[in-house]
């Protein structure tokens, strides 16, 4: 008698009741009854039903412990709905069910609830505007962009940042976004985070993205107060006056003195059913109709908790804000009140916390379709609510900062360099293939040193550089890639052979003794001027 877990995942609660529906036909006991003396085979009681199946949802890791005997009870009256069981004389469908010893059946087959057919679904494709975009009223017709050889001097100039002189460049500006890029981009964003954290290939199953309101999602984000509780641009989507005030006393008690509110003898009970009544009455549940799919889809997640609570959180940003606003005030009334020792019993026989499940689960989440197993599930996300609700409702921070810095760079102004543009006009890989380890290790060793070893070679057989140039150029390859450089020259005498030494100018011929005349020819004493 055990249920397997049903992850998340698109028709969950379809799959949960086709299964429970399965297990309930193939192992409820049956056997022989009397009703007024007459013997019927192969039945069984409603009390019997509704022990069996209690158990059955009990101990299911989809439903849990929390499970009433009398969300048993409502769910067997789906199934009479249904046709899955029938009373002892074939009625079913306009009966109703109780908890007591009348005798029903199995009709011979019991119907499975169909999957919903949708329409294909065709994702929009958002183009943002690309970085070549000019802003309006801006021409670039005077920066010519032409596709560059990479030669010598094309290299000279793209390294030239590394000897400290700036190449000259250009500011591209990208197209200026609208507010509705940003919203796109908000919730594009958002989407693409949640269908990660489900774990789902696509969410074209879960919930339909053309329900989704961007302006929702950044509304929740950053229209919020200190508390981390919405603000309504809209104060006529407030809570009326009186339910705020109500459910203030209860949150707040035993301090409702202070509120100067009258007291008498089961005060607090006749406040909390004016609160109860006020959710009751709500045409749609606080988490919609169309986002229930989503919601049902993370229950599936609930044995990883951190992943259940992110995934909460990134679906409670896709709700209107009056609805996000008035969950947050609603689970903070229930997480005080069940907390407080103080409270008097608000029901007799019934737990605090049981009370809260059972009267607000049904405002909080709730199905179109009747088949569906909403009470159950809605009672186990409201307990998840409960105990995790502070960190539920708060804004996911790293979807915020992600989303952020998304914005940030698209409005950014790119610096592209000359040159740079060739890069586009490469073809990328169309696939790749797997290579032997020898290859990857020969390929990471010389894969990147052949084109600089051939720029090496290009600078050497450059006859148009002067040997002062060709120098200079040479010294800054051998300080940015001195490996490639020491396999070209490995010794100094190799460098050498391509700058050789001029030829010294021959000396001059040294004079002869002997050409001179009289070379030891006595020095001849001049006559004396004195007299």
């Amino acid at each position: 008698m055990e249920h397997r877990i049903v992850g998340p995942g698109p028709y969950r609660a379809t799959k949960l009741w086709n299964e429970t529906v399965e297990l309930f036909r193939a192992r409820m006991p049956l056997r022989k009854h009397r009703c007024r003396f007459k013997s019927y085979e192969r039945c069984f009681t409603a009390a019997e039903a509704v022990d069996w199946l209690h158990e059955l949802l009990r101990c299911s890791q989809n439903f849990g412990p929390e499970v009433t005997r009398k969300q048993t009870v409502q769910l067997l009256k789906k199934f009479l709905k249904n046709h899955v069981i029938e009373d002892i004389k074939g009625k079913w469908g306009q009966e109703d069910f109780e908890d007591n010893r009348h005798l029903y059946r199995f009709p011979p087959s019991s119907p499975l609830k169909p999957y919903p057919k949708k329409s294909a679904y065709q994702k929009d494709v958002i183009k943002f505007p690309e970085w070549n975009e000019p802003p309006p009223g801006t021409s670039q017709e005077n920066i010519p962009v032409r596709p560059l050889v990479m030669n010598s001097e094309m290299w000279y100039k793209r390294h030239s940042i590394a000897i400290g002189e700036v190449p000259a460049c250009r500011l591209v500006h990208r197209r200026q976004l609208t507010e509705d890029n940003v919203e796109e981009i908000w919730k594009s964003m958002t989407l693409s985070y949640l269908q990660k954290v489900l774990g789902l290939d696509s969410l074209e199953e879960v919930l339909d993205s053309k329900l989704v309101n961007s302006k929702f999602i950044i509304h929740n984000v950053y229209s919020v107060s200190k508390q981390g509780v919405v603000i309504l641009d809209d104060k006529s989507k407030e809570l009326p006056h009186w339910v705020l005030s109500a459910m203030k006393c209860l949150a707040n008690w035993p301090n409702c003195s202070d509120l100067k509110q009258p007291m008498y003898l089961g005060f607090e009970k006749d406040v909390f059913k004016t609160i109860a009544d006020y959710y009751g009455h709500l045409k749609e549940p606080l988490l919609t109709f169309h986002l229930f799919d989503a919601f049902v889809s993370v229950l599936g997640l609930l044995q990883k908790e951190k992943v259940a609570i992110e995934a909460f959180q990134v679906c409670c940003l896709l709700l209107p804000p009056e609805n996000r606003r008035k969950l947050q005030l609603l689970m903070r009334m229930m997480a005080r009140i069940c907390l407080n020792k103080e409270m008097p019993p608000l029901c007799d026989g019934l737990g605090t916390r049981t009370l809260m499940v059972q009267t607000f689960s049904r405002c909080i989440l709730c199905s179109k379709d009747e088949v569906d197993l909403d009470e159950l599930l809605a009672a186990r996300l409201v307990t998840f609510l409960m105990d995790n609700y502070q960190e539920i409702l708060k804004v996911p921070l790293a979807l915020q900062t992600s989303i952020e810095e998304r914005v940030a760079h698209l409005r950014r102004v790119q610096i592209k360099y000359p040159g740079a543009d060739m890069d586009i006009t490469l073809s990328a890989p169309s696939f790749c293939w797997q290579i032997s380890p020898e290859e990857f290790e020969y390929q990471r060793a010389y894969g990147s040193q052949e084109p600089l070893a051939a720029l090496l070679e290009e600078v050497i057989t450059d006859a148009k550089l002067s040997s002062k140039e060709k120098k200079k150029k040479l010294k800054q390859f051998q300080k940015s890639y001195p490996e490639v450089y020491q396999e070209r020259f490995p010794t100094p005498e190799s460098e050498a052979v391509l700058f050789p030494e001029k030829p010294k100018p021959k000396p001059k011929p040294q004079l002869l003794m002997w050409a001179l005349k009289n070379p030891f020819q006595p020095f001849q004493r001049t006559r004396s001027f004195r007299m």
